[in-house]
């Protein structure tokens, strides 16, 4: 998903740490205890996964992805997460009031005395899968240059691109498809890419970004593709959809013809033509 919460590489959105991280506090207001609480224990009630957390809170609107504090699009997400499972009515929202009890046992429950032990041991990921890497260290890989619609875990800035795999971390759940609530595992590498490759010469020389990437996001760097020839009928235009022409070089100030008369590309594929020549 291309949301506002993909923001690398973007200007105008101010600093990223504007408090300085050994005096930021662990909570800038009371309720943001309570809503980091309420996040962990409803996320144990086993009903979505950390994934699928995620993806709601991406697609929260930007405007109120971009105004909120951190524990805000925690909480405007974990909201519509409870209504969409059917465990808070917006009756129940308006009110504060439950209406309903669910029956004993019908959902995982947190204790307090387990919370220590159960987020100390974490959520593991790794996963055995058949088939091997199709990747190996030291390898230069392209991220490829997709928009998926859903959850996923490879950012804009780095799609399109060339890096060079420096770990190979075995499988791991696929976080694309653990959002729509499938679980299975996809070879996951740490991809470093140069700083210069992904925002220009101005970049300094020696830095690198390093990405952790799932092999679906990958290929092998192949060829350019072949430069198309210049049609020397026409100049740059926004027409043709091969030549991109739609002024005659002849004469510049009177239109092209017709779509349906295209010279410059073969009659099956020229606009119009339907494969016969006119």
């Amino acid at each position: 998903m291309n949301g506002p919460h993909d923001m690398g590489g973007m200007h105008a959105f101010g600093a990223i740490n504007p408090e300085p991280e050994e005096t930021e506090p662990l909570f800038h207001e009371p309720w943001e205890r309570k809503a980091l609480a309420l996040t962990l224990a409803c996320g144990a009630l086993g009903q979505w996964s950390i994934d699928e957390a995620r993806s709601v809170r991406e697609s929260l609107d930007p405007a109120l992805y971009t105004s909120s504090s951190y524990y805000r699009k925690w909480i405007e997400a974990l909201t519509r997460q409870m209504m969409e499972k059917g465990l808070l009515t917006p009756e129940e929202l308006e009110t504060a009031t439950v209406r309903q009890m669910p029956e004993p046992g019908s959902y995982r429950v947190l204790n307090a005395e387990a919370v220590d032990k159960v987020y100390s041991a974490g959520g593991p990921t790794s996963m055995d899968i058949d088939n091997g890497p199709l990747f190996q260290v030291g390898d230069l890989v392209l991220a490829r240059n997709m928009n998926p619609v859903g959850h996923t875990r490879i950012p804009r800035y780095v799609r399109g691109h060339v890096g060079e795999v420096v770990l190979w971390h075995g499988g791991h759940v696929f976080a694309d498809d653990s959002a729509k609530g499938v679980r299975r595992g996809e070879h996951l590498y740490t991809v470093q890419f140069m700083a210069r490759d992904l925002w220009g010469p101005d970049a300094a020389a020696q830095d690198s970004v390093m990405v952790d990437l799932w092999e679906p996001y990958l290929e092998a760097p192949g060829p350019a593709p072949p430069r198309q020839t210049p049609c020397p009928r026409w100049r740059p235009c926004p027409i043709c959809p091969v030549t991109r022409t739609g002024l005659s070089s002849a004469n510049p100030g009177k239109p092209a013809p017709s779509p349906s008369r295209w010279n410059c590309m073969p009659p099956a594929t020229s606009p119009g033509t339907s494969g016969r020549r006119r």
